[in-house]
């Protein structure tokens, strides 16, 4: 069973992520909160597998409260709500160490993989985050979309083909169980190219590597890296 917390500030938003957790018997809402103080407060009574937290919520803030369970709970993982237009929130709650990031419109099922992820110690963009960013990252223009795509393919390139194979993997969501699976190789093996990846990229964590492999173009779609 994955226990999952849930921190929005609208009752309407939480109840619509209430009824589609429901819809998995494997997962389980322990609890929910209105603000990022009393959800970092439940992570600590609770210790649930996932926290989910708007990106924006009055007092501390989704991207604060993130920061504070990955410090005081580092076994719960974090996946942030978003919507269109909050792009810079995205950038910082990558570097507090959110690992999955969602669009608050996105389908149901989607939510429920994010959160399936993330409990299995995966990175997790949603496909229109991970698009959103990339394009965020590349507003300089043209010429800069192209800096930063050819950048991201020189860093990428650096790499061995087995730990762009992993990359890839990584970009999709996948945890080191499952890339271990669908490239044969022992999950020990996964998590040793994983460490040298984030090492070789210059990243602090999975979800920053991701968006790396989105950018080189290299993250398989979803459905392809099943």
């Amino acid at each position: 069973m994955i226990r999952v917390l849930i921190a929005d500030d609208e009752p309407m938003i939480r109840a619509g992520i209430r009824a589609v957790l429901a819809s998995d018997p494997d997962l389980a809402v322990v609890a929910e909160a209105a603000d990022g103080h009393r959800a970092v407060d439940l992570v600590q009574r609770h210790r649930p597998e996932v926290a989910v937290l708007d990106i924006r919520m009055p007092g501390l803030g989704g991207i604060e409260a993130a920061a504070e369970i990955r410090r005081t709970a580092p076994a719960t993982g974090v996946v942030m709500l978003t919507t269109f237009g909050e792009d810079d929130y995205i950038l910082r709650a990558l570097s507090g160490g959110a690992a999955g990031f969602l669009i608050k419109s996105g389908e149901p099922e989607e939510l429920i993989a994010g959160i399936r992820a993330v409990a299995d110690g995966a990175a997790y963009l949603s496909p229109r985050v991970a698009a959103r960013v990339v394009a965020h990252l590349a507003a300089g223009g043209a010429g800069a979309a192209v800096g930063r795509r050819a950048a991201a393919r020189e860093r990428t390139d650096a790499l061995t083909a087995r730990e762009r194979d992993v990359l890839a993997l990584v970009g999709s969501g996948l945890s080191n169980g499952r890339i271990a699976r669908r490239l044969h190789l022992a999950e020990g093996t996964v998590k040793a190219h994983v460490s040298s990846i984030l090492a070789r990229l210059g990243v602090d964590n999975r979800a920053a590597a991701a968006v790396v492999a989105h950018e080189a173009g290299i993250a398989l779609p979803p459905a392809e890296a099943q």
